[in-house]
């Protein structure tokens, strides 16, 4: 079908939803597959219609597409079979047995056979995993909870979980416009045609079905701006169909898309010229119907994607395929899922902070990172796993002498300041404060307690109210306003003022940057109650508004960036909150439940593009978007101001409060209680707070957040923490800040040395099980699965080996660990995937394979045609790219996993989309085979190595070459003349290792400035692979001696050796070693060795260490961001 027709579909849809025809809607939504209505299936569940459940998923996917798939329709079935037990139906609950579950034993016999036991059972309940099972209500709604996270993470729901955000009535939008210019056609046309049918094209003759009529009283032509003198009334006076309301005059849609106000031709059916004037007028919101839309079918107002607040168009586009902003319309149609059980409401902890605070903010990538201003002007992060305050800094002014007059006298005259924001920029490199007093001060955040001085800006004269982070062409800047009623745009790398903004009669209260329809804008509120809107520009304030109550009033975007709320207090003490029609600039709705008489200036927030939050009357209210009245509130176990500050972290399941005691409650959802406890439950180690984005996906490997487990488990109701990400908006690099200098003594230096580990008791080592006919083939490549539950490894021979973990009492969590042996796991039908070879010695062929980001599918070769298999039946889906040239290594799209960069051996890598079979380009720039490739999300780059020893940097957007550089080889060392050369991306997605037989590297994309360099000593032989850890906070090194260093990644400096004699039997006869090592992907200090006799090995510390030995002590500048270009690391053997 085609795209077109595919648009279509969803106008029907629409239209069908707006004539209330609603099982005629949900059929088509089945039928076509376009569009799975998450609300429906809701629905369904809860109401337990089992049947009309399965049938409308058909539409959609079936049982064995994948493993999300499987596991849906197993937690169905599972839960129709008990609820027939618990009825004592055990006739029902046989029927089901045979008929719906009998088909899993397939896939997991012994968990059927533990299924089937329960019907000896009196009560199910007695099984030990099904003890806390509930009633029927609380069971189906726990399992829904489930199904909706394994609908999400299910690539065939992938595009089909968002309606489009469309007009109103669209379809019938389209057909007057079709009218309307067969009405412009007619040689005499009528001043009033009388439209009677659709099944033929309108003509004003008078023997046409579609001719003239007397005039009418409704007259309100769609296509006011054609020339012609005549139009149509809306069908809606001759039919069926309503008439939508007319556009009003003020539009936003209208000034971004037409930002010259002289130049517009005005919002449709109104004349250019009133418009232009228009623009400045101010106008009150109506409030006599308060819930009224007043979005129409001709609205200029078009949301081409929703977004996240505060991202680009071009940044959201280098956003990882599977973290991708989720949004939903407005519209009843295509509403999200969330119910009020998301919201976080238990109080799961209490920060004492000291003094009042005034401003919070989250970690928009490591969510348990909380950044606090208060107001005495003390700044402090927080780590909620550990709750332990990581840094704290009081006011302090960094240099007095650049600073004018009435400033220096402000601070002598009173030394203190309080905080009024505190906020992190997109990507958590840098974070904001705004005082009280002129200043605002930036700080470049480098992970654990280390944040360091970066800007400081005389901003505002008196109080800087605000402070937001922005991307005006393309480049982060620091947006702010103040007291003295202006607004500045500042360059948040050099602090140089870009764009000053005074056309403010009061001071100005808040300011809220947006993006859309490739249009930055900018919001502000003053203190008077008025709400200007300004572009980057020198042109003025391009609309004015009045707040609801000429209130004090904060704006904010929902996290899609679809819906604009705003929140205020005006100065009697009356509060509102209200969502806004943006075209119109009118209020859109207007929330209840507010106080009379509020104390202070009401402070609220928005999570999930669905829920809304206040402090008031010393409470947290809670609303539902789409309804005006209060869905609930909570108190956080009481202690909380009248007005409290409040703030959600990005992806909702926590939400902090300020206290009356100067401290800080955590509510938390079930979802942010499991991280914390997971997070409570590891000794903290502020190494593992990493710079800007620890959880970040490197593109170039396999590694991840942890996903959930996808299998068939008889009582699986964990789910993950979400995987998330962010991006770096801003290509160059900061300015530079010299590195701290520890104190560190000598005696502590001294006391210090290298680990080494040599026997079996030192650490925890397993070698995987293995006795297929392959197991002396030498392993050429070696992966974990994203979710870690699983290792998959590549032989020389061209067959693949997948090792799965099984949760147990030993194991709870199903994880690849060294303490329990894993099973060499075969599909029933005994197949192998085994990689088409070529007709040379396949021993002798380059071997690469690449995992898809759900795990279930790999894309392999071994000299022959790439194969694509699958992970769960081990089929072959699809081969294609028959040799020559043969694919020596694989990386997918970050963005779309039908795109894959091919490295080939004849030094091309070709970019190729799987779904059409085409090769989209072919890069060309190293002289030898292609030996890795790694994609960097923010800076929107492919790196590409050779075993020519060079590193290339490709565009992603238009697949130029940027630059090149061929390696540094150490002094004294003589690199082989083809050598395989690795290259990885750490996770803050700039640095990037670079692997060679001679060294480790680190290189600063995308320029490919050395800032480090590693050389082993020659008696460990060559380096044969290297990987960071998933963390990044550790490189894995393996050896041609057998042996393995461990190197502290920021400083590139060894502190723990593994010895082969630790995991290897000692044979005399035998030379083992690794050829390829792998990181596990959510626990930093376990990996895997690939070998040359075939076996693949499991290292872990020992449980008592928890970590392979100790950092070296930092010397002076060589700090965790003390690496400086070209800067040569030293040999272990000088270490020691």
């Amino acid at each position: 079908m085609s795209s077109l027709s595919r648009e279509l579909v969803f106008l029907i849809l629409q239209f069908l939803d707006e004539e209330k025809f609603k099982e005629t809607v949900h059929r088509l939504e089945q039928e076509s597959g376009f569009f799975f209505n998450v609300r429906y299936f809701e629905e369904m569940v809860t109401n337990g219609e089992w049947d009309e459940v399965e049938k409308y998923l058909s539409g959609f996917t079936k049982l064995d597409d994948n493993r999300y798939s499987m596991k849906i329709f197993f937690e169905i079935r599972k839960q129709k079979y008990l609820e027939a037990l618990d009825k004592k139906d055990r006739a029902k609950a046989v029927e089901i047995l045979v008929k719906d579950l009998k088909v899993f034993s397939a896939f997991n016999e012994d968990l059927f056979k533990e299924i089937t036991q329960l019907l000896v059972l009196e009560n199910f309940r007695d099984n030990e995993q099904l003890s806390k099972y509930g009633d029927t209500k609380s069971a189906r709604s726990i399992m829904l909870g489930e199904l909706k996270k394994l609908i999400e993470a299910n690539p065939l729901f992938r595009d089909k979980l968002n309606f489009p955000t469309l007009k109103n009535s669209r379809l019938r939008t389209l057909i007057n416009q079709s009218l309307n210019w067969q009405h412009q056609l007619c040689k005499n046309p009528k001043p009033n045609p009388d439209i009677k049918t659709l099944f033929v094209d309108h003509s004003c003759g008078q023997s046409q079905p579609n001719g003239a009529r007397a005039p009418s009283p409704v007259n309100n032509p769609l296509m006011g701006a054609l020339q012609k003198p005549t139009g149509f009334p809306p069908l809606g006076a001759h039919g069926p169909f309503q008439p939508a309301p007319a556009a009003l005059p003020t539009s936003l849609a209208g000034w971004m898309a037409n930002p010259h106000p002289s130049a517009s031709a005005g919002p449709l059916g109104f004349n250019p010229q009133s418009n232009s004037a228009m623009l400045k007028r101010p106008r009150t919101p109506p409030t006599n119907n308060p819930a009224a839309d007043y979005q129409t079918a001709d609205s200029d107002h078009v949301l081409k994607r929703t977004r996240t607040f505060g991202i680009s168009d071009e940044q959201a586009n280098h956003l990882p395929v599977n973290i991708l902003p989720v949004g939903y319309s407005g519209q009843s149609h295509g509403q999200s899922s969330y119910s009020s059980d998301d919201l976080p409401k238990t109080n799961v902890m209490t920060l004492s902070q000291g003094s009042v605070v005034k401003s919070m903010d989250f970690h928009p990538v490591q969510q348990i990172l909380l950044l606090v201003g208060t107001s005495t002007g003390e700044i402090s992060i927080w780590e909620l796993g550990s709750r332990e305050k990581l840094a704290h800094k009081n006011f302090k002014v960094w240099d007095h002498s650049v600073f004018s007059m009435p400033l220096q006298a402000a601070l002598t005259s009173d030394y203190t300041a309080q905080i009024n924001r505190v906020t992190w920029s997109p990507d958590g490199t840098l974070f904001g404060v705004a005082y009280s007093k002129y200043i605002v001060q930036m700080y470049s955040y480098h992970g654990g307690d280390d944040f360091r001085n970066h800007l400081e800006i005389e901003a505002h004269a008196g109080s800087v109210n605000d402070l937001a982070f922005s991307y005006p062409n393309k480049q982060l800047s620091i947006v702010t306003c103040g007291e003295d009623r202006l607004i500045k745009v500042w360059d948040a790398v050099t602090g140089a003022k870009q764009h000053t903004f005074d056309d403010h009669g009061a001071p100005v209260y808040s300011i809220c940057p947006h993006f859309k329809e490739n249009i930055q804008f900018i919001f502000s509120t003053a203190t008077d109650g008025k709400i200007k809107a300004w572009l980057y520009d020198n042109m003025g304030s391009r609309i004015e508004y009045d707040a609801p109550g000429h209130s004090s009033t904060r704006m904010a975007y929902s996290a899609d960036g679809t819906r604009l709320f705003s929140c205020g207090t005006n100065k009697e003490g009356e509060s509102f909150i209200v969502e806004w029609n943006e075209s119109e600039g009118a209020v859109k709705r207007t929330y209840n439940g507010l106080g009379k008489r509020s104390v202070g200036i009401v402070q609220f927030d928005t999570t999930k593009n669905r829920f809304l939050a206040a402090g008031d009357e010393c409470l947290v209210k809670f609303w539902d978007m789409d309804s005006s009245n209060l869905l609930t509130t909570v108190d956080a176990d009481g202690g909380l101001p009248a007005s409290p500050c409040i703030r959600f972290s990005k992806d909702g399941i926590l939400l902090a409060v300020s206290t009356n005691d100067s401290g800080i409650n955590i509510l938390a959802n079930p979802d942010g209680i499991r991280v914390l406890r997971t997070m409570e439950n590891r000794s903290f180690d502020p190494s593992r707070v990493a710079s800007a984005s620890i959880v970040k996906t490197s593109p170039m490997t396999p590694f991840g957040a942890s996903n959930q487990s996808a299998g068939p488990n008889i009582m699986d109701r964990v789910t993950p923490m979400s995987s998330m990400a962010a991006m770096n908006g801003d290509n160059r690099s900061l300015v530079d800040v010299k590195p701290r200098i520890r104190d560190e003594s000598m005696e502590k230096s001294r006391i210090w040395k290298l680990t080494e580990i040599t026997e079996p008791s030192q650490c925890r080592s397993l070698r995987l099980p293995d006795n297929t006919t392959s197991s002396a083939m030498r392993i050429s490549r070696l992966i974990y699965t994203n979710s870690g539950l699983a290792i998959l490894a590549l032989a020389a021979n061209a067959v693949h080996k997948l090792w799965k973990w099984q949760r147990n009492d030993r194991n709870s969590t199903g994880k690849a660990t060294a303490n329990v042996a894993p099973q060499l796991w075969q599909p029933t039908s005994g197949i192998l995937m085994t990689n088409v070879i070529s007709d040379t010695n396949p021993e002798e062929a380059v071997s690469c394979f690449a995992l898809s980001k759900n795990d279930s599918y790999v894309m392999s070769a071994s000299g022959g045609k790439i194969s694509l298999f699958n992970m769960m039946t081990f089929k072959t889906m699809t081969t294609f790219m028959p040799p020559p040239p043969a694919a020596t290594f694989l990386a997918f799209h970050p963005q779309d996993n039908n795109i894959i960069a091919i490295g080939m051996d004849d030094s091309s890598i070709q970019i190729y989309n799987v779904r059409i079979d085409e090769v989209k380009t072919k890069l060309k720039g190293h002289n030898k085979r292609i030996t890795g490739l790694a994609f960097s999300n923010a800076l929107n780059i492919l790196v590409s190595s050779g075993a020519d020893s060079q590193l290339c940097v490709w565009s992603m957007e238009a697949w130029e070459k940027q630059t090149s550089k061929n390696l540094q080889i150490p002094p004294g060392r003589v690199a082989a003349p083809v050598v395989d050369t690795r290259v990885q991306f750490h996770n803050d997605q700039t640095q990037l290792l670079v692997v060679h037989e001679t060294q480790i590297a680190i290189y600063e994309a995308p320029k490919l400035e050395c800032l480090k360099q590693w050389v082993p000593p020659e008696t460990n032989g060559l380096i044969t692979h290297a990987t960071y850890s998933c963390d990044s906070q550790s490189i894995y090194v393996s050896f041609e001696d057998g042996g393995v260093g461990i190197l502290t990644a920021s400083s590139l400096r060894l502190r723990c050796r593994v010895s082969s004699s630790s995991y290897l039997q000692t044979n005399p006869n035998s030379r083992v070693y690794p050829l390829v090592i792998a990181a596990h992907p959510s626990e930093p200090n376990q990996f895997a060795l690939g070998l040359t006799d075939g076996g693949v090995v499991v290292l872990e510390p020992l449980e008592s260490e928890g970590k392979w030995g100790t950092s070296p002590p930092l010397e002076n500048g060589a700090g965790p961001s003390g690496l400086t270009t070209g800067a040569t690391g030293t040999t272990d053997q000088a270490q020691r």
